[in-house]
Formats: structure tokens, sequence, C-alpha cells
């Protein structure tokens, strides 16, 4: 699998050649995470940081909130490598910090450890300093202790000429089921596909910034199919992983979903098939997956209009329940006006933020009290919150992904009740 690479310097999305001569400026790291989400996730490597020149901390704060995220670059002490696990960081690149002692008092499964390799031997501090170390001898002493290695081929970076398969089939059979990155000249979506066979991802900056590699192609390269037309079939889910369909892909219908961010297929009948561009019942792509197959792929899509289905269900298979059918009633009805929103309990709920404030203490309190109907009083206390999101314009998806982060924090506070009045 890809994953792309955002570099920062001075705040600036960059690309060099050989971690010194500039060769890429794209500006405003914002957009390229966007786009580069789709994929999964995204490195993101503060280059003045692993310089001692500076930061990018205040930036990188804001993109470990948008999407899934690795996050590397001058991470020196377990304080710091705490702080960026409890801003959201998925994953953690460890460069010259990472020494056993360190590495033992981190989640396993959260550490990358980052080794360059420059002319066969390990180097360190922006690839300035030789260190003397073999790479696979500190792969070796290392894996039992992280979740994965990033191994850069200092002397191929940025300079798209192309990856060492050969040198990463050893990495990979060194690294001896700790996932492996490799970094450093690649440059086509063969070379991912290659490395995707040896059990290895590929994270690819210069490539993509230039063009030279499309990400659709990238996203596109490990997949195979049985089929005589070459089409992958694609489970299309929300953003609670609920079921709307299964369509169709091909290379050039990926290309435009993932240029254009909509649910985009390849129809077996009618060729090319946009999703709602003639029902309005369109798909915002939120992001692309491929099974361990590598025969099918997933698109998370947010659903606009009636639903997937042309019937004019929510998914092919009906509608759907629960809490995302709930939000989607809230947010049809704050946006409705007229008779029937006056008529809503619901209406007058979110147009009285003061009575809504009031139902949610309330139910919380009644939740809270021995001998409750949990059932129940919970059922209450979710709609009133559903009601106060929907009042605030939040989706419950933002929510979701926060208990996410939460769940990532390696850092916990005491849990006591506040007093009274506070």
């Amino acid at each position: 699998m890809i994953i792309p690479s955002i570099d920062l310097q001075g705040g600036r999305t960059v690309q060099l050649v050989g971690g010194e001569r500039l060769a890429v400026d794209a500006g405003d790291p914002a957009p390229w995470l966007r786009r580069f989400a789709l994929a999964g996730e995204v490195a993101i490597v503060d280059l003045d940081a692993a310089r001692g020149e500076g930061s990018n901390a205040a930036a990188i704060r804001a993109l470990c909130r948008s999407a899934r995220v690795r996050v590397g670059g001058g991470i020196r002490d377990l304080a710091t490598a705490r702080r960026w696990l409890d801003a959201g960081a998925h994953r953690i690149v460890l460069g010259t910090a990472a020494t056993p002692e360190l590495l033992a008092q981190l989640p396993r499964e959260r550490v990358v450890v980052a080794l360059d390799e420059k002319a066969g031997e390990v180097v360190t501090h922006g690839w300035r300093r030789g260190t003397g170390a073999a790479l696979l001898e500190r792969i070796a002493a290392l894996r039992p202790l992280c979740g994965g290695f990033l191994v850069t081929f200092v002397d191929r970076e940025g300079r798209l000429g192309g990856t060492d398969l050969e040198r990463a089939a050893a990495v990979v059979q060194c690294a001896a089921g700790a996932r492996v990155t490799i970094a450093g000249g690649v440059t086509d979506a063969a070379e991912v596909a290659a490395l995707d066979r040896l059990g290895a991802d590929a994270q690819v900056g210069m490539a993509l910034y230039t063009g030279r590699l499309d990400l659709a192609d990238a996203l596109a390269a490990p997949l195979r199919s049985e089929r005589a037309d070459g089409l992958w079939p694609t489970v299309v889910v929300d953003e609670a992983s609920v079921a709307l369909g299964l369509a169709w892909s091909d290379a050039d219908s990926l290309r435009e979903a993932v240029a254009t961010r909509r649910g985009v297929y390849r129809s077996r009948k009618r060729g090319r098939w946009v999703k709602g561009a003639t029902s309005g019942d369109w798909q915002e792509l939120l992001a692309v997956d491929l099974d361990c197959d590598r025969d099918a792929l997933r698109f998370t899509v947010r659903q606009h209009g009636a639903g997937f289905c042309h019937l004019g269900c929510r998914s092919c298979w009906g509608d759907d329940r629960g809490l995302p059918r709930l939000a989607r009633r809230l947010a049809v009805i704050r946006a409705a006006d007229g008779a029937a929103a006056v008529a809503s309990n619901s209406a007058r709920l979110l147009r009285d933020p003061a009575l809504l404030a009031a139902k949610l203490r309330e139910e919380a309190a009644e939740l809270a009290a021995p001998g409750a109907d949990v059932v129940a009083e919970a059922a209450d206390v979710l709609y009133f919150t559903m009601l106060r999101l929907a009042a605030a314009g939040v989706d419950l998806a933002d929510v979701e992904a926060e208990l996410d982060r939460r769940e990532w924090r390696v850092t916990r506070r005491a849990c006591a009740a506040k007093e009274s009045g506070s």
C-alpha cells in the first residue's frame, strides 16, 4: 500500500532532494492531507524538528485532528512521544531516540522506528551524521520493541530514480513480522505493487507532488481481478461502515473518483457511472481501502439525498436504523420550516436551547439514579444528545472520530467527579 508523505519546513509542504536541496514547495499542508487521506494513513514529517532548527508542532497538531496520521521528526524523549500520541497521532516515528529503554515505555503497535541508510550505513540528524551501524543489525535488535520500521534509502530519496527492491526484500525478511515502510526513490505504480507483494508499504512524496505518480494508480497498483473484464468489486459503506450496496470499479473510474472525491463507479452496462449525476443522490468520497486479498475495494462515502439504492432506500438492503438514522432525521427537521416543523417536539427543542439543556440534565440524572431503567433512560439521553449535536450542526461521525482519538491517548487523567457547582 501507499503511505503519502507530507514533509514540513517552515510550516510549508516541501520536497527535498537527498535531504538537502529544495525541489518542491507545495505550500499549505491541509489541502494535501485532505487529498492524501483518501488512501488511509498519511506520514507527517517535521523536517525542522528533525534537524533541531525549529518546529512545526502547531500545524501538525491541527493535522492530527483531520485524518489518520503518523508523526515523525524531532521526537527524542518520552514526554514528546506521549504528547504526540495524546494529540491524536495514530503512530509516531522515532529515529535517533529509538533506544530499547525508550521503546519499552511506549505501546509497541503505535511506534515506527525510522532507519535511514546512506552508502550502507545508518545515518541520523537529518541524514548528516553516520553511526557506523549496519541497517539489518539495527532492525534485528529493535524489532521486538516496535510495530514497524520506516526505512529510507537516502541515496535515492527525491531523485525519482526508483527504489531498491532487492534491498527492500532483505529488510522485510529481517523485520520478521514488524510492518515495513520503504521510502526513497519510489516512482511508479509498479514499484508500489512490487513492494506490496514483498509485504511492505511505500512512502511516497516527490512522485506524487510532481505528478509522476497518480494517487489513484498508486492505490490500485496491488489490485488484481479474476474477472474477464478486469473489474474490481467495490463495497460501498457510509461513515458508520454500514453497507449501502455493491458496485464495480476499474482504473478509469477510480481515477475519476479520487480526483473529484465523489462516488464514481463502472457500470457493466452503461460504462462510467457518477452516482447522483441524474438522481441528485450523490456521494462524497471519504476513503478508499483495499481488502486483504487485494481483489476488492471499499469506498467509504457520505451519502447525500435519499440513499444509494435506485428504489429510493438508504441502502440496497432497505433503510438502516439506530443513531445514524436518527441523526439524519434530526438534520432534516433542523433544515425544515413551516407547519411540520412547528408541530414537531424535536423542532421545538432545536429552537429552544434552554429547554434542550434542561432536558439533557434531567434525563442524565434519571439515567444515573439507582434502579433506573437503563435501556429506556439511556435512549432518552442519546435522543437529547443527538438533538444537541443537530442544533450545533455537528456530525455524529465527528464525535465517533473524537472517541477514537481518545482511545489512542496514552496519558490518562484521574477520573473524579467535579464538585457541585463547579
